[in-house]
């Protein structure tokens, strides 16, 4: 990139800084400064308006007439170059969707699965993610490659088979039919990246586990590992219906005109739970939610 920079300059190559560039190749600029003062070439020390400038120069180059040089300090081609910038706006505080506080786990099981568990819920939603888009016979495969490619291995009280044989459960179940089979018309999503302003709080940041687009509806999916869970949608903890929440806004800001639909797959029971709008309405105090479209 150095290299097509100075190449390119057909006339000018004007190199310049903000801040302490740093010695030789510790920065492009301290690069070109010392190759330039090695060069040999004709050197002058000029001042500008900004600030020091050392120019060298090689070549004939023709004499600048006085009224074109006098005219030229008159009134400069770029004024705003030498004005100060407009202020901006302080940027918003950013939260993961999974950081906008309350309880992640019902009361007395927050601290019952510790970090193995942890992992073992990250490789699960891993293979629940990318196997169903894999032909079936592939799947130990792909769950190998999948796993061996991950940041940690799994939990020593656990294997391979049994971590495979638990997403096949998940995904085999037929209460859970309209997760993974693949319908006609639907785009299936896996782990959508999402950003939402949330008046009062910032940007929201996450991604949701599964999206199912129809014309009609958007379905929210997130995996919860959680081994104890909620009896009924009302008792689910706040912290998770503070991120669906959250996802929610997302996709009313991306389709205003669908219906949203948001649930939480827990692996545990291999049940599908709706959180209906008036439950996540609560979720988010201090912020007004509009109504879905649909």
């Amino acid at each position: 990139l150095l290299y097509v920079a100075m190449t390119r300059a057909e006339s000018w190559l004007i190199v310049a800084c903000s801040g302490a560039p740093g010695e030789g190749d510790e920065s492009w600029y301290g690069m070109i400064r010392c190759g330039l003062e090695r060069s040999g070439l004709d050197h002058e020390s000029l001042s500008g308006g900004l600030g020091p400038v050392e120019r060298y120069k090689f070549g004939d180059w023709p004499e600048i007439a006085p009224e074109a040089a006098g005219h030229a300090d008159a009134t400069p081609d770029a004024p705003w170059l030498f004005c100060d910038p407009p202020a901006v706006n302080a940027q918003s505080r950013v939260f993961a969707a999974s950081a906008l506080g309350g309880a992640k786990a019902l009361a007395g099981a927050e601290g019952e699965d510790g970090e193995a568990a942890m992992i073992y819920g990250t490789k699960l939603h891993l293979l629940l993610e990318h196997l169903p888009a894999f032909p079936r016979p592939s799947w130990p495969m792909r769950a190998r490659d999948l796993l061996s490619g991950s940041d940690t291995g799994l939990p020593d009280s656990v294997t391979l088979s049994e971590l495979l044989d638990d997403a096949k459960g998940v995904m085999d179940a037929p209460q859970l039919a309209e997760v993974f089979a693949i319908t006609e018309g639907a785009v299936v999503l896996t782990e959508v990246d999402l950003s939402v302003p949330i008046p009062g709080i910032g940007l929201v940041r996450g991604a949701v586990d599964r999206l199912i687009v129809t014309d009609a509806q958007i379905t929210v999916i997130d995996f919860k590992s959680n081994r104890e869970v909620p009896a009924t949608a009302a008792s689910t903890p706040a912290g998770i219906l503070r991120q669906m929440a959250a996802y929610r806004m997302a996709m009313r800001a991306v389709y205003p005109d669908r219906a949203i639909r948001t649930a939480i797959l827990w692996t545990a029971t291999r049940s599908l739970m709706d959180l209906d709008d008036a439950l996540l309405d609560g979720a988010l105090p201090g912020v007004s939610v509009a109504p879905s479209g649909g």
